[in-house]
This record gives C-alpha cells, sequence and structure tokens, in this order.
C-alpha cells in the first residue's frame, strides 16, 4: 500500500480505507465479477464499516488496473470488506454474496470475461472459513436444486491484496450511471439464522 492509499477516505462513509479499523471489526476479501458494483453491494449494508476495491490472488507484487485487465497476473478485482459482526454477521455478508452473482460461471460473470471476474472468497481466520464452507454447501445444494452447474468460487485463506488505483474507490458513488454487471441466478441463500 502507498502512502497515498492509506491516507484516503471512504467516499461515501468518510470512515479510512486502509484502517486502523475499529477492534471488534473483522475483514473479509469477496469477489464477484466488476468490483465497481461488487462494493456497492457490500458498502450498502448496515454493519459494514468500510469496503475499498483492489487486486488479489495473483502472482505479481502491486500490479495495475491495465496490467490486471490482460489477465496475466492472475488477480481477482476484489473487495475488502471490514464489518462490525455486532451489527452484521459474516452469514449475513455471504447471503449477499452468493445471491448477487452466478458464482457457477467460472473465469466470468455475465459479459465480463477474464480471470479477473472469478468468484472468491477469501477468509482471515479458522471461525470465518468454517461459515464460508458452511455457506459454499448450502448454497450449493440451492443452486443444484435450481438446476444450475456446481459452484467455481474459489475459497481460501486471505492472500495479500493491493489496493486499486484512488478513482476505482467507491467509482459508483462518484460515477452513479457507470457499469455495473452483477446478476444473480435468482436462487436464494438461505442459511440457519441468516
Amino acid at each position: 500500500m502507498d502512502i497515498a492509499t492509506s491516507q484516503l477516505s471512504h467516499f461515501v462513509n468518510g470512515n479510512s480505507l486502509a484502517g486502523p479499523y475499529p477492534a471488534q471489526n473483522q475483514t473479509i476479501y469477496l469477489a464477484l465479477g466488476c468490483f465497481w458494483g461488487a462494493e456497492r453491494l457490500f458498502w450498502r449494508l448496515d454493519g459494514v464499516w468500510v469496503t475499498a476495491v483492489g487486486y488479489q490472488g495473483g502472482h505479481q507484487d502491486h500490479p495495475t488496473y491495465q496490467e490486471v485487465c490482460s489477465g496475466r497476473t492472475g488477480h481477482a478485482e476484489a473487495v475488502l470488506v471490514n464489518f462490525d459482526p455486532a451489527l452484521i454477521s459474516l452469514e449475513e455478508i455471504l447471503v449477499e454474496f452468493w445471491q448477487e452473482h452466478d458464482p457457477t460461471q467460472g473465469n466470468r460473470q455475465g459479459n465480463d470475461v477474464g480471470s479477473q471476474y472469478r468468484s472468491t472468497v477469501y477468509f482471515t481466520s479458522n471461525a470465518q472459513e468454517k461459515i464460508v464452507r458452511a455457506s459454499y454447501a448450502a448454497y450449493s445444494r440451492s443452486l443444484k436444486e435450481g438446476g444450475f452447474g456446481p459452484i467455481t468460487t474459489e475459497i481460501k485463506l486471505a492472500p495479500e491484496f493491493y489496493f486499486a488505483e484512488e478513482y476505482h474507490q467507491q467509482y459508483l458513488a462518484k460515477n452513479p450511471n457507470g457499469y455495473c454487471g452483477l446478476k444473480g441466478t435468482g436462487v436464494c441463500c438461505t442459511m440457519g439464522g441468516a
């Protein structure tokens, strides 16, 4: 993270993009296609402290947007979601994640094609991993019943997150008529207590 990123505030709520975050909060990283619409989905949720977009899961340090778009760095367009678990549960966040995109499409979401648009969940603790894997299993069953193929979402411990360029942060708040390709399957995700 560069000095400029460390000093950025969220365009919508004014909280620091890079922290420090409140001690009780947790962070999870989610990718579900183009990160502009994905980020807006999560910043609107009550209990989310801050969101930021970036690049994750690739093999190049500090990639640029152009490099990620080439597909050669292996990164996904990801969203950092920092939230207060006393106000919103990880299960609730994951319900939004699963329902608002098609996790069966592999390296694409709709018209957005390439490994940078793949579906990922990058957890940050063992407790998060258990919740993520349970939600995956539950939604897999729902999708199968709905006639969809298997989930292709990559699930693993969070690798290094590289903040995207400033103009990408909260892009759809700055550009309300900007592109958002999010489209769910229409299959509901139900989890115990969520």
